[in-house]
């Protein structure tokens, strides 16, 4: 750590935030879009100490946004709460002490794979895990009415409080895909912070009910592109327009404004990418003003998910990252 704030010194960002990763199943090969090898994770595990990254405590997650502002932070969350984390990962972060933010859907605790309530208390009585909220069905909920949301999450509260004796400050929303509706139902129902499944880096200035994380898996997970992520800096933006992250069909495809933070050297240099029409290529991209940049999709979104990416190199390997995920309607 001492290495990287000496860096810091030379470096023109004054702000490395917090890089958070999201992880499913540990050694199941079954499973590769949620899967990831324990040999590769070993590596990964092995970058992340050589980079100097500080891992964070979820219960000082806020805190580590506002605070040492030069110290490189990560945040390692998992989602599901599969047995294989438990009997594959956990032996080693436990020894390790690395804390962990483990996202459990109620309803599936103790079912075939899945670990049991016994378990999770485990983890949680160990003081190095914060058991997070991740519904009670896990079911596409963003495609429901808010009273169906609703009491979804209701009956996942209500078992959170009969076995862990409270629920937790952090959700994180089944497939990573949240409305406006959804997103004002969480806050509502007081939880302080939620995980969606786009990519980008955490800092002060995000939407606290709508974070993201770097996904990874045997795809994603890979070293060259692990090495990568663990280079990625905060985009920092003020707003992002449209800020409904449910596209109708109507409105597919968005046209899509993002007015940036005005300290961002170099914003010119910026590149945008999506998956509109089912292939991922070059956005095209203008700036209507000094800082806000005006993305135009040209075709439109296929299938269940729009997906756009927004990069700007830095210097001495560092890259700014920023990714917007839309949940596409079949409406």
């Amino acid at each position: 750590m001492h290495k990287s704030k000496i860096q810091a010194k030379n470096l023109s960002f004054n702000d490395y935030g917090l890089i958070s990763i999201m992880y499913h199943r540990f050694n199941e090969g079954k499973y590769p879009s949620t899967n990831i090898q324990m040999d590769v994770f070993k590596e990964q595990l092995k970058i992340i100490e050589k980079e100097g990254l500080k891992f964070i405590h979820p219960k000082n997650f806020y805190k580590s946004l506002s605070e040492n502002k030069l110290e490189r932070k990560i945040l390692f969350t998992v989602d599901d709460g599969l047995l294989s984390f438990y009997e594959n990962a956990w032996p080693i972060l436990k020894e390790r002490k690395i804390p962990v933010l483990l996202f459990v859907n109620t309803r599936e605790v103790g079912s075939f794979n899945y670990m049991s309530w016994d378990q999770i208390k485990e983890l949680h009585e160990s003081g190095n895990v914060e058991i997070g909220n991740h519904s009670h069905s896990h079911e596409y909920l963003v495609d429901e009415n808010s009273e169906i949301i609703r009491n979804d999450i209701l009956k996942s509260i209500e078992i959170f409080e009969k076995e862990l004796g409270e629920n937790s400050e952090f959700f994180s929303y089944p497939f990573g895909e949240y409305s406006l509706e959804f997103k004002k139902i969480i806050k509502d129902l007081g939880f302080k912070y939620a995980f969606g499944q786009h990519s980008g880096v955490i800092d002060e200035s995000k939407d606290m009910w709508a974070l993201p994380r770097f996904p990874i898996n045997e795809k994603y997970g890979e070293i060259k592109r692990f090495n990568t992520l663990m280079k990625t800096l905060p985009f920092k933006f003020k707003k992002i327009i449209p800020e409904e992250r449910y596209l109708l069909q109507s409105k597919n495809p968005p046209i899509i404004k993002i007015d940036f933070h005005n300290d961002i050297e170099n914003l010119k240099q910026i590149t945008c990418f999506s998956n509109e029409g089912n292939r991922w290529r070059n956005s095209s991209i203008s700036f209507l003003a000094k800082n806000v940049l005006e993305i135009k999709i040209e075709e439109k979104f296929i299938g269940e998910r729009g997906r756009i990416n927004c990069s700007l190199r830095e210097e001495h390997g560092f890259w700014r990252w920023l990714g917007i995920q839309y949940v596409v309607s079949e409406k």
